[in-house]
């Protein structure tokens, strides 16, 4: 019997596979970026705290990316938290933006 609230496994490795991979890349990207240059705009509670949460997001979505591919595409991950990994790859963006106009500057 089709049960309409389990994933489809085709649809998770379309869509899940590679949205995980672009979280893993841009969260790289960003713990680099958050380990290596002395951001001025943030002080350095602020910046220990913002690269604290990219790894333990980074960590979150490894884990989603072994269980996904440990169940053959059975397991999925909710919306919201998918959301919550959006929002902070936004700040993200936004510190390296600010970062660049400084520079720019």
């Amino acid at each position: 019997m089709f049960n309409s609230n389990s994933p489809d496994p085709d649809l998770l490795k379309t869509v899940l596979e590679p949205l995980l991979d672009d979280f893993q890349y841009w969260f790289s990207r960003s713990r680099t970026l958050l380990e290596t240059e002395t951001l001025f705009f943030l002080s350095p509670k602020e910046q220990a705290n913002l690269l604290d949460r990219v790894i333990q997001t980074q960590q979150e979505v490894s884990a989603v990316q072994a269980l996904l591919k440990a169940t053959d595409g059975q397991a999925g991950v909710d919306t919201s938290v998918l959301v919550t990994w959006h929002h902070l790859v936004s700040e993200c963006w936004q510190v390296s933006m600010k970062l660049r106009s400084q520079r720019s500057s």
